[in-house]
């Protein structure tokens, strides 16, 4: 049954949650050109009309469920802003939050990752005005650890597009590992080791040599 839009504002979020957790699956699976705002209200259970009155769109739609997912993964990705941390500590807190998300919210992740790797093309302005900052910050991080001796000389930058890939890959591949695994889905054990092997990695390659 359609929800009336003079409703309470509780009701009016709980629709638009159920709106875009319908569309983000949908984008996920389809994409933006294959999904539909017919099949969006049919997955959410309302009608067309009263769709389009929360957003109008396909695009707007669109948009705004990359923003929920850029919001959700830069506010989990704010580790490595912690300078005067021990660096294997942050690193490994890192690697733990970025896994988090792709068990939590792989439809999200697929979205997003979806839209890079068709160029960008509806969002790649959002992206440098938020993404390419936050890279920046964690390569002046990086660079900070080096300088005072804290961690091995990296090249900073490509061993966050590594880390991005080691981690997003549980969401965005989660069926090829599946496939490789025979069963039905990742597993909390899977994202332990994940996170465990991960982690290793990354402290191994930036520990100093004696």
């Amino acid at each position: 049954m359609d929800i009336k839009v003079n409703d309470a504002p509780a009701r009016r979020d709980r629709l638009e949650s159920a709106i875009l957790a319908a569309a983000t699956r949908l984008f996920a699976e389809c994409g933006f050109e294959g999904s539909t705002i017919a099949a969006v209200a049919e997955r959410a259970g309302i009608s067309k009309q009263n769709l389009l009155y929360y957003f109008p769109t396909k695009h707007g739609l669109y948009r705004r469920v990359l923003d929920e997912v850029l919001d959700d993964w830069l506010a989990r990705m704010a580790h490595l802003a912690d300078a005067d941390g021990e660096p294997e500590d942050v690193l490994r807190a890192y690697v733990a939050a970025k896994l988090r998300f792709s068990r939590e919210q792989p439809w999200a992740s697929r979205v997003y990752a979806m839209e890079v790797i068709g160029g960008a093309k509806f969002y790649g302005e959002q992206i440098r005005t938020r993404v390419v900052p936050l890279l920046q910050r964690d390569i002046e991080v990086f660079e900070r650890w080096m300088a005072q001796g804290r961690i091995a000389r990296v090249d900073a930058t490509h061993l966050l597009f590594a880390l991005w890939a080691m981690t997003q890959s549980y969401a965005d591949f989660a069926a090829q590992m599946t496939l490789v695994l025979e069963r039905p889905e990742l597993t909390g054990g899977d994202f332990a080791n994940a996170e465990q092997l991960i982690g290793d990695m990354v402290v191994r390659a930036l520990a100093r040599q004696a």
